[in-house]
């Protein structure tokens, strides 16, 4: 996928991995910790996780094909380089999101409460922990990349100051 109506399909893409990344982050650390919000979840975690997963691929292989039709520079290298680096912290998120629907899934309701800070076994305490640690880096990431991804696009693309008189009124 290279162009959507005239513009670079990546332009577009982008916005459904920072969206869905820090949605999913958040949805999986959620569960971990109050498998009640697992259980109403149900199918839907992982199946938020998969469409997260399948997005990164997409947004990175449109955004090669970017890089090849713009200016070569540092910034747009830099980049590239950051946004090869999610595609793992996307398929951590996945399978940790099918790991807690199992888990879930296999564990009667009256095992847990509604109560979020109800205390655990070893087994749900590392799987909230590991999720956590998990969210985060998906999430700081993201944040990087799309730091990145800013700069290179907008470095030099605009004024400081208004060359239209916007400020007249």
């Amino acid at each position: 996928m290279s162009l959507v109506n005239g513009l670079p399909a990546h332009v577009l893409l982008v916005h459904f991995v920072v969206v869905l990344v820090p949605l999913t982050a958040l949805a999986l650390v959620v569960c971990a910790i109050w498998p009640a919000a697992a259980r109403r979840l149900g199918l839907v975690l992982p199946l938020l996780a998969l469409v997260t997963l399948v997005s990164v691929p997409l947004t990175s292989n449109a955004g090669e094909w970017l890089e090849g039709h713009v200016a070569d520079n540092a910034l747009v290298r830099r980049h590239a380089e950051l946004g090869d680096g999610l595609l793992p912290w996307a398929g951590f998120l996945f399978v940790l999101a099918l790991a807690l629907w199992w888990k879930v899934g296999r564990t009667p309701a009256s095992a847990d409460s509604d109560a979020p800070r109800r205390p655990g076994t070893p087994v749900r305490v590392a799987a909230a922990v590991l999720s956590l640690a998990v969210a985060a880096g998906a999430v700081v990431d993201v944040y990087r990349i799309g730091d990145s991804g800013a700069k290179a696009a907008w470095h030099d693309g605009y004024s400081k100051t208004a060359s239209h008189g916007g400020d007249e009124g």
